[in-house]
């Protein structure tokens, strides 16, 4: 039985995580972490990593940047894997969750789902065949509560792009400040932020005369939540290290 720590568990991703665990036989949620104590589990939260006293295997984070510095002292500390889901890392943290993989597993992934990780290779066989004679520009929409602008899964997708292309490109995430023609070397990246929206990502490659797009629409928080579950297993069969999706669909 894998015994899983989740971090942001009152919240709307640590609610579907919860109760696609309920239904699984060989997992099971130990523990909770949130600052607000709202949800009703059959197990204990606290508001602090520190304070739990349950032996766990993998913590799974859906909560907020702010809390990884105290999430990776923890799994440190106890040698608990990690699966962080959580999106807005600056790359200072980024750097500390590198530093963390060379002592525990930890998977890091700005996106859970299987559907945008296949988007994400696509865009990359796109930007290969296309070349410079197309334009790209990303469109991500999310809800209104969304705190992060543009989304971990547009940058997902930017750096992909870049990698394929073989060349660093610019993002541009504002144009109305500038006074001149596109530069073949930008990708676009544009936030909508409104109502209810659970994740929506479109890749438009512009050519001349036509247009290719490719998109992906979430329609349920459970795609991510079966995600980083089924990370959080993967991840306690691997040892010491740096993991991420495509490490999953292998």
């Amino acid at each position: 039985m894998l015994r899983i720590i989740l971090s942001g568990c009152c919240g709307s991703m640590g609610a579907a995580v919860t109760s696609c665990a309920k239904s699984m036989d060989d997992c099971k949620i130990v523990a909770g972490i949130d600052i607000k104590n709202t949800a009703i589990s059959d197990f204990p939260i606290f508001s602090q990593p520190k304070e739990i006293t349950q032996e766990a295997d993998v913590l799974i984070d859906f909560s907020n940047p702010s809390l990884l510095d105290s999430l990776l002292d923890f799994c440190l500390e106890k040698s608990v894997a990690a699966v962080l889901c959580t999106t807005g890392y600056s790359q200072e943290q980024i750097s500390k969750i590198k530093l963390a993989s060379k002592q525990i597993p930890v998977f890091f992934s700005g996106n859970m789902s299987l559907g945008v990780n296949l988007l994400i290779e696509l865009s990359k066989t796109a930007a290969k065949v296309l070349g410079n004679s197309f334009d790209i520009e990303i469109v991500e929409k999310h809800h209104n509560r969304k705190l992060d602008a543009p989304s971990g899964t547009a940058l997902m997708i930017a750096d992909g792009i870049s990698s394929a292309l073989g060349k660093e490109m610019h993002y541009v995430y504002d144009r109305h400040s500038q006074r001149k023609p596109r530069d073949k070397a930008d990708i676009g990246i544009h936030s909508i932020r409104g109502g209810t929206i659970v994740g929506e990502h479109d890749v438009i490659f512009a050519g001349q005369h036509e247009v290719i797009t490719l998109s992906h629409r979430a329609e349920s928080r459970d795609i991510f939540a079966l995600g980083a579950l089924n990370a959080a297993k993967f991840l306690s069969r691997q040892g010491v290290g740096l993991y991420s999706m495509p490490d999953l669909l292998k």
